[in-house]
Formats: C-alpha cells, sequence, structure tokens
C-alpha cells in the first residue's frame, strides 16, 4: 500500500483575544475577577491557533471562558487595523517558532464590566 502525501499548508499567525476567568495559580493579580489577553498564535487556520492557544493556556492554569479570532495581520490590515513594528515583530515570532504569545494582559476587576 502506497502512502499518499498532501502538500502541507502554511503556517500563518492569527490574533486572539482570550478572555479568562480565575482558576488557583493563573498569576492574576489577587483582586482581579479575570483578565483579556492579546495573543498571537500560529496554525494552518483560526481553528488550530485557536486550540493552541486554548491548550497553552490551560496548561498555564488558566481558565479559559472565550475567545474572539481577529484574523491574519492580512486579513486586520484589510479591515484598517494599524499594526504596529512591535506587534508585528512578536506575530513574526509565534510564526518563526510555532508558538503561542500572550502579547499583552489586561486584568478585570470588580465594576469594570457592565
Amino acid at each position: 500500500m502506497t502512502e499518499t502525501h498532501r502538500p502541507g499548508r502554511a503556517q500563518q499567525v492569527f490574533t486572539l483575544v482570550v478572555e479568562v476567568g480565575r482558576k488557583p495559580g493563573d498569576g492574576l493579580p489577587k483582586s482581579a475577577t479575570g483578565a483579556a489577553l492579546m495573543v498571537y498564535a500560529s496554525g494552518v487556520d483560526e481553528a488550530e491557533a485557536v486550540r493552541e492557544a486554548v491548550a497553552v493556556l490551560k496548561v498555564a492554569d488558566m481558565a479559559v471562558l472565550d475567545v474572539t479570532g481577529y484574523g491574519t495581520a492580512e486579513e486586520r490590515a484589510a479591515q484598517g487595523h494599524e499594526i504596529e513594528e512591535n506587534e508585528r515583530a512578536l506575530m513574526d515570532r509565534a510564526l518563526e517558532e510555532n508558538a503561542v504569545i500572550v502579547a499583552q494582559v489586561t486584568p478585570f476587576f470588580e465594576g469594570d464590566r457592565t
């Protein structure tokens, strides 16, 4: 039996915002009720990038509640998003290392959300 090989699809980097709740050992400030994380994750498509990001965050003891995808850098640029040089560098690193990079953590505190 001959094994057939499909050409691999190229990895891309997707921008995700992940909302997390509280969990012991999550590293968030003691008085925080949760947080939003800006994440750059590589994958052949956005679904794979989301799965990888969620898996990495669970290993880091984060309680993932919701993930919103904002697409690739090209998709974001087409929507009018400005992508700064440091943000592009993190995206390039995520692609190079086939990694999930948490670029920003914004803790939520009581009264932050309505």
